[in-house]
């Protein structure tokens, strides 16, 4: 009997022993986590406040490029000033994708429906002002989606962006959008089996004198996951490769 009393003391000290140590351990968390937090919150103000205020001068360049343009007839002073869009172009796509990460912090799903057609567009015309001598060649076909615009935007540009890097002896990038399918194709280095196995691998590249980080790729492959987007690949060496996403 006095066996018995001693198990179930032992057990009952045990069981306090373990709670005392959970909410120590709790307190001890909330304590650390807490200033994290904090610290945390502190730089997302600080990351929208920013941004608020690019927003003004972004919009005040463009505005008045708009203006000077109207009356400007030099050919060479509108070269320069057209080079001078292109930049402010890039900076508001910077902005925009910084809006883009700071609302993906506190919101899970950012979707809409959007004209596909019409964001294809708009992100060839960006870079046809960079890459002025590259060639697309579109068929886009009116398509309605629903999904994350600027997130499917940024996938979008890696892909062109990759077919134009690894095309230095092609000018031609082959764009096609039918049956909720978008099929963008290049005509350049191309990849074999092996290759085509490690391109999701981050910080993988093809071609080793390339600049970059060899990241692209993987972001846009957990985008698609994400999205419920179908990304497969064609490729064959050196006769280019074709990317495409089955909506």
């Amino acid at each position: 009997m006095l066996n018995i009393v001693h198990v179930q003391n032992t057990f009952l000290l045990a069981v306090v022993m373990l709670s005392f140590v959970t909410i120590a351990g709790v307190f001890i968390s909330k304590l650390a986590i807490d200033p994290l937090q904090e610290h945390v919150r502190n730089l997302q103000n600080l990351s929208k406040e920013t941004l608020h205020e690019l927003n003004l001068p972004i919009t005040t360049i463009n505005t008045n490029l708009h203006m000077i343009k109207k009356n400007m007839q030099d050919e060479k002073d509108l070269k320069r000033v057209m080079r001078i869009e292109t930049a402010c172009s890039m900076l508001q796509q910077r902005y925009n994708e910084l809006d883009y990460m700071i609302k993906t912090q506190s919101v899970q799903e950012i979707k809409e429906n959007f004209s596909l057609e019409a964001l294809i567009q708009e992100r060839i015309h960006f870079f046809q002002a960079i890459y002025s001598h590259i060639h697309f060649d579109c068929k886009l076909e009116p398509t309605i989606i629903f999904n994350d615009k600027i997130g499917l935007a940024k996938v979008i540009d890696n892909i062109i962006h990759n077919g134009v890097k690894y095309s230095p002896n092609s000018d031609k990038i082959e764009i096609t959008l039918h049956d909720f399918t978008l099929e963008i194709k290049d005509y350049g280095s191309g990849m074999d089996e092996v290759e085509l196995l490690q391109i999701f691998d981050n910080y993988y590249q093809c071609n080793e004198n390339m600049q970059g980080f060899g990241i692209g790729l993987g972001m846009v492959k957990r985008f698609c996951d994400s999205h419920k987007i179908k990304l497969s690949f064609k490729s064959k060496k050196e006769y280019g490769t074709t990317v495409l996403l089955k909506f």
